[in-house]
């Protein structure tokens, strides 16, 4: 399926998403773009968002819409390295997108919260993963979460691109994002509804390019 085709569904079932359709589009671009040059994506949010964060590594992680063979030099790998599980491995395995959700990660999360403060808990963990080209994906409901906010903020310094998910104002995070997805509501629940099949869409369209 192709990004047309993948939008065109996307707007078809969601017509109230035509308003943010090219901000999608861009999105997608900038994932694909740093996925080709060995980057990775790196997720946050709060509650639902956080939920969303790491709904979207197990889209990436592994195959989603369609099969990811893994590379032929790599299944020959495996295989050479035993007879039984290797051929297994490579029967099984698959390829993967990069993708971290920030909020994976308990312990560290728990000691910035503790030692620094709790706005920083994303943002002290982009200054240790992230790097020039990758992506940040923040997102929130409102636009306004702080450790989001910081967290955008930190990667514009480390040189990533940053895409804000967010409600219709765009909040803070607006002025920190390369490309902000500003949904047509600024109710949660509906935000909320809105993004799912957003971020759907941005996964697919990154799993076609490569796959």
């Amino acid at each position: 399926m192709n990004r047309e085709d993948i939008l065109a569904k996307l707007i078809t079932r969601y017509p109230q998403l035509e308003v943010c359709k090219k901000q999608i589009a861009t999105a997608a671009d900038l994932i694909v773009e740093s996925y080709k040059k060995d980057g990775q994506l790196l997720i946050c949010g709060n509650g639902g968002s956080c939920a969303d964060a790491d709904h979207i590594v197990g889209e990436m992680m592994k195959s989603f819409s369609k099969k990811r063979p893994l590379e032929k030099s790599f299944s020959e790998k495996l295989k050479a390295l035993s007879d039984e599980r290797g051929l297994l491995l490579a029967s099984k395995l698959e390829a993967g997108l990069r993708a971290i959700s920030l909020n994976a990660h308990n312990a560290l999360i728990t000691a910035v919260a503790n030692d620094i403060g709790g706005d920083f808990i994303f943002a002290q963990q982009v200054v240790g993963y992230g790097r020039v080209g990758d992506v940040l994906l923040g997102i929130s409901t409102s636009g306004n979460s702080q450790n989001v906010v910081d967290a955008c903020i930190t990667a514009k310094a480390k040189g990533m691109k940053v895409i804000a998910l967010v409600g219709q104002t765009g909040g803070k995070m607006k002025a920190f994002a390369d490309v902000a997805i500003c949904v047509p509501s600024t109710c949660t629940p509906d935000v909320q509804e809105f993004h799912l099949p957003i971020y759907h869409a941005l996964c697919i369209m990154a799993e076609e390019s490569f796959f």
